[in-house]
């Protein structure tokens, strides 16, 4: 969801750091040597065509046969790279009363370890493009908002499926119904059953309450929204850093160590309703946002192509991609 706010909610995370003391022996200090972490290699090629067969598809908006045709692929494919899926299917109200049929996809790597990291986009797409002057009814391909995170995780999946796996668990969420919120023309926002709801962010809030395994937990997420579009930056999200501010700090830092501090701008931005905040507040798990932030942008600090039919693939930037991709690698395997 895009709308600027002020975030209440709080959770206390407690970190406990141990500290090794080194031993004399023979007057010879002994220290233990860290085994060396081999990162597998981020192809941007093959992110963009993941991007790009979602696409393909048409717009992704749910109760629709591209919706439906692009959801079997996913599941497919991640099956393809030897995760455990679960598929959560269930069906919520919109804010102009029509059902949606949605689908939640969790591909878990090494389902068996206890510690576990959580990285998660939406795949949905948004019905209208409401932010245009002409055809604001319309839908349009949502190549960088619902594309773009998931062809990076597509990616991160196709390299778990073929190299030594990180320390943790890892499990990908792709989220549906996050963009199906009022359309620009709602003054008000629609109430359910005289209650303020929130119309936006609809799998991730099923999700949160109902995980796919139970009691499931991880030690941190990591959630991707808008992460292709060229010159894209990615400013520390208010949420974020209200949330979960030392699993900002381990991302920005790994991004600056691997020289992409251009794209992970160092300043803090207004927190946004995301998926993120529903993981945080309702399943109690420290998560991010990395989503792009312009403030000169004149579409609530995105870029222009925001909630457009302009949203296409010629947007799409495999060095934007590569900045993304590589910093979550390199988050998770040293881990």
């Amino acid at each position: 969801m895009r709308i600027e706010i002020f975030i209440y909610f709080t959770i206390i995370i407690v970190f406990f750091q141990c500290e090794s003391s080194n031993k004399s022996v023979d007057q010879t200090s002994v220290h233990p040597t860290k085994k060396a972490i081999t990162v597998p290699s981020f192809n941007n090629d093959s992110a963009f065509y993941f991007i790009q067969k979602q696409v393909d598809f048409g717009p992704r908006v749910p109760n629709t046969d591209a919706h439906k045709r692009c959801g079997e692929y996913l599941v497919n494919k991640m099956k393809s790279y030897g995760a455990k899926v679960h598929v959560q299917e269930f069906t919520e109200q919109a804010y102009d009363g029509s059902l949606l049929h949605l689908k939640n996809i969790i591909a878990s790597y090494n389902p068996g370890a206890q510690k576990r990291i959580l990285l998660a986009t939406h795949w949905d797409t948004r019905p209208f493009a409401d932010k245009d002057i002409e055809g604001r009814y319309d839908p349009f391909d949502g190549a960088n908002d619902g594309g773009s995170g998931v062809g990076v995780l597509l990616e991160v999946a196709r390299i778990l499926s073929r190299n030594e796996m990180p320390n943790t668990g890892i499990d990908i969420a792709l989220f549906d119904g996050e963009d199906f919120g009022e359309h620009e023309d709602v003054e008000n926002t629609p109430m359910k059953n005289g209650l303020v709801q929130i119309w936006w962010c609809l799998g991730s809030q099923y999700w949160a309450k109902n995980p796919h395994v139970p009691k499931y937990s991880a030690y941190y997420g990591i959630l991707l929204d808008m992460v292709g579009a060229k010159n894209a930056q990615f400013f520390k999200e208010g949420g974020s850093m209200q949330f979960s501010p030392k699993v900002v700090k381990k991302v920005w830092d790994t991004a600056r160590s691997l020289g992409y501090s251009n794209y992970f701008v160092n300043t803090n931005s207004p927190g946004i309703m995301d998926d993120h905040i529903f993981v945080n507040r309702d399943a109690k798990i420290p998560m991010i946002d990395i989503v792009e932030y312009n403030p000169n942008s004149p579409s609530y600090y995105f870029g222009e192509y925001h909630h457009t039919r302009n949203d296409n693939m010629s947007i799409i930037n495999k060095q934007t991609l590569q900045a993304v991709g590589e910093t979550v690698l390199f988050t998770i395997y040293n881990e």
